[in-house]
């Protein structure tokens, strides 16, 4: 009977969804104890309530036929004290079971999140957050409603009708074979509504991720929505999808309501047969009137299992496609993971070098970098210039090894970084982002994010360092004033100056700098280039930017254009060839240096 219920699809379906449920129950295999002490009580209170119709066969056939008052109260005692018994047991039952439920979840969504967690730029690129969160909650929520309390559920509906089947046999073979004809009807369509949902609950569920999303990226663009007065827009958007669940939702609504009086009308069947064919033998003396009460009081007990069976067949098939679309997540591979004999960098000198390396994205067709070779010695900088799409960032993220060439090699210190623990190369490399990310933190914390052991003083230096201790200190709570979310509450520049003060903080031997003065004026990004250029000594930085007066102090430039170095060397060697760099320094720069240069220039 269980297999059925829980295999709602047809032959490999059905493999791969017993596949999914086993999974999900192998996380109860830490926690024995508590899984033995529920299932302990649910058997218990099956037991237990399997003898409430012996003790009134009794009543009736000793007590009420007989004219014996004593067997009536004898009745009513041991009735009352099952049913102290059978608190117990629901005591049991309903903690071990909710508690189950919760530390399942537990488990579940730490295991889920640290999945997320470890997987590359390449699937967070294509992933949707609104989508990952709706499987973090919606999806897990499903999963453990059937792990927990929905398991113990079907399985003690499953052990009633065992438990029925078998004590209605040894009341009475023949009328109970009677009385159980409508079962296997029972069995049948339950396994047929679950086949039916089955598929229905995972396109469900896979809409509540498309809705997710959708009303997560109107939340976090809240600003520009309001801005060009969208708010229209966005609501038929969210109407459209929100419809498009909620008829999806119908469906399995319609099914379900569909199916359910049709197994309660199979219980009122089996007591039909047992009334026609055995109230005759009753009063024909060949069963008693206890026996014949005896056995429908068994099947009425069969009355509430089979109604909650419907649902619990569709709380199965949501947790089975719920929890598929959870382990998709935990089961993608991680394509930036450590070889078994990765080296641990315990100390890094700065040398990187790239050595014919061509990459292109999966999501995109050609090579957004081709053939790219260039040495950076320890302490050098290289600055990266060249238009949208060229490659300048891309070239950035293989150092950290954010993503993998295509081919070739990238090297620090000679080691490629293929063969190098990821997180020990990481953390010699400091990076500020093109766009910055705060959390809805301290601004403290967030300086201190990739040292959290840092003192005030180091977090204080390294603000300093960044140009950002002055406004810092002028808001009412200095250090521990809190930022909105994504730092909402802070100008683009001060954003920009905390992110470059949490990457100096981690003292990187590697500086990555992606446009991280892009968001910045004239004046700071002066003052910032002034504290950079003192810090950056002994550190291999990488630095991208657009305005030529960040790169022209940089001990090498190169200039990319799709995807290959066109031009390479110092700010001098690149003025004297007539090349792309030229193109652009006449551009921003010229005007403005030949001006300096005139008689009461600056």
């Amino acid at each position: 009977m269980w297999l059925p219920v829980l295999a709602v699809s047809g032959g490999a379906s059905t493999v791969k969804r017993l596949r999914v449920y086993g999974r999900l129950l192998s996380h109860l295999r830490p926690y024995w104890r508590p899984v033995l002490l529920a299932y302990t009580s649910v058997i218990a209170a099956a037991g237990l309530n399997l003898l409430v119709p012996q003790i009134l066969k009794q009543a009736i056939d000793e007590g009420l036929a007989a004219g014996q008052a004593a067997a009536l109260f004898r009745a009513g005692g041991l009735i009352l004290g099952l049913a102290v018994l059978r608190g117990l047991a629901a005591f049991g039952q309903f903690y071990y079971g909710e508690w189950l439920t919760h530390r399942f979840a537990y488990d579940f969504r730490n295991r889920f999140y640290d999945s997320v967690q470890n997987l590359s730029f390449a699937f967070h690129a294509n992933a949707h957050t609104g989508d990952l969160m709706s499987r973090a909650t919606s999806d897990i929520g499903e999963s453990e409603r059937f792990v927990g309390v929905g398991l113990m559920d079907l399985f003690s509906t499953v052990a009633m009708l065992v438990g029925v089947t078998v004590a209605m046999f040894l009341e009475n073979p023949a009328l109970a074979l009677l009385a159980l004809l409508p079962m296997p009807v029972l069995i049948v369509a339950t396994v047929r509504f679950g086949r039916r949902v089955g598929g229905m609950f995972k396109s469900l569920q896979a809409q509540m991720g498309v809705l997710s999303t959708t009303m997560q990226e109107s939340l976090t663009g809240i600003r520009v929505v309001q801005a060009f007065a969208r708010e229209p827009h966005e609501l038929q958007k969210f109407d459209r999808d929100n419809a498009e669940w909620f008829g999806r939702r119908s469906d399995v609504i319609r099914a379900w309501a569909s199916n359910w009086p049709f197994f309660t009308f199979l219980v009122a069947a089996s007591i039909f047969l047992l009334l026609w064919f055995g109230g005759p033998r009753a009063l024909a003396g060949e069963v008693t009137v206890g026996s014949l009460f005896a056995l429908i009081s068994y099947v009425l007990r069969l009355n509430a299992p089979v109604q909650r069976l419907g649902f619990l067949v569709n709380l199965a098939a949501t947790a089975g496609a719920s929890a598929g679309r959870v382990f998709e997540i935990i089961d993608t591979p991680n394509e930036i993971a450590d070889k078994p004999a990765a080296i641990a960098l315990d100390s890094v000198r700065g040398e990187v070098e790239f050595d014919r390396v061509s990459f292109a994205y999966e999501s995109e067709a050609g090579h957004v970098l081709r053939e790219v070779s260039f040495r950076a010695a320890p302490g050098q900088t290289i600055a990266l210039m060249g238009p949208t799409g060229s490659g300048k960032s891309t070239i950035t993220n293989l150092i950290p090894r954010f993503y993998d060439p295509t081919s070739g090699r990238v090297l620090v210190d000679g080691l490629d970084v293929r063969d190098a623990q990821v997180k020990s190369l990481r953390r010699h490399i400091g990076i500020v982002l093109q766009d910055p990310f705060l959390f809805s933190q301290s601004i403290a914390e967030n300086i201190a994010y990739g040292r959290p052991e840092a003192s005030q003083e180091e977090i204080e230096a390294a603000a300093q360092a960044a140009c950002a201790h002055d406004f810092i200190v002028s808001f009412p709570q200095g250090y521990q004033t809190r930022v909105g979310e994504r730092g909402v509450t802070l100008s683009g520049g001060q954003k920009q100056r905390i992110a470059i003060a949490r990457a100096l903080l981690t003292n990187p031997r590697i500086l990555i700098l992606d446009d991280s003065t892009s968001s910045v004026d004239t004046e700071t990004e002066h003052l910032i280039q002034q504290a950079l250029a003192e810090l950056m000594k002994g550190r291999t930085t990488f630095v991208i930017a657009q305005r030529l007066l960040t790169l022209k102090n940089a001990d090498c430039i190169l200039v990319l254009d799709h995807g290959r170095i066109v031009e390479r060397g110092s700010h001098s060697q690149l003025l004297a060839h007539d090349g792309l760099y030229r193109q652009i320094y006449d551009l921003q720069l010229r005007d403005q240096e030949e001006f300096v240069t005139l008689p009461g220039g600056n």
